[in-house]
């Protein structure tokens, strides 16, 4: 029987790279029933690991007796410091960039500008940075397990690909020569953050 797993999130990006490495796993991970009409927690942590694990205890409270899963996950660019870190779907709304009530969301556009114009004159070598990924899974209130997942990239001048979401037409994988956004699902599970973050979660799962 497959291990079933409920997880924390709205994102359609996020729960196709779950979905996509749980196949591989005899694992089935489905959004957390009604998870629109459950107000959202104050993500206030200052890592990774505090936020996913905030969500993960909140968010299983109401699925009594099952395994609910919280990420917390983003880009760290290494000459601004670790920047966007925590802040990576936020970034541009930082900055004040947002959409307009009745636009499209463009906040992935936005945040990959807001990023290129912070890096605007630093070279390729001073332009590394990662993907990290810290996975929690709780059950009626209680954080049980924690895994993360991290993968190595440069970040480009411009935009390559048209996949994925969030910031992965701009991070680059020399060993690949792609960017993330280039890469076909299966691919990318195999080594992105979320990919080997529910990899060493699911061996703590004994899974």
């Amino acid at each position: 029987m497959a291990l079933h797993l409920y997880a924390a999130t709205t994102s359609q990006g996020k729960l196709r790279d779950f979905r996509a490495a749980a196949e591989a796993h005899s694992l089935l991970i489905e959004p957390l029933p009604e998870l629109g009409e459950i107000p959202a927690p104050e993500e206030n942590g200052l890592t990774f690991a505090e936020n996913a694990t905030l969500k993960a205890v909140y968010y299983s409270r109401f699925a009594p007796g099952e395994w609910v899963l919280a990420d917390d996950s983003g880009l760290e660019v290494d000459a601004l410091n670790g920047a966007p870190g925590v802040r990576s779907a936020r970034f541009a709304a930082d900055s004040g960039l947002t959409d307009s009530p009745d636009a499209n969301d463009n906040t992935d556009v936005w945040n990959n500008l807001v990023l290129l114009q912070r890096l605007a004159g630093v070279p390729e070598a001073r332009r590394t940075a990662r993907y990290r990924c810290v996975l929690v899974a709780a059950r009626d209130g209680v954080a049980l397990h924690t895994a993360e997942g991290a993968v190595e990239g440069l970040i480009l001048e411009a935009p390559q690909g048209t996949g994925g979401f969030g910031y992965d037409p701009l991070f680059y994988l020399p060993a690949l020569d792609r960017t993330m956004a280039e890469l076909d699902l299966e691919t990318k599970h195999t080594l992105s953050h979320r990919g080997r973050a529910i990899a060493a979660l699911l061996t703590m799962l004994g899974a």
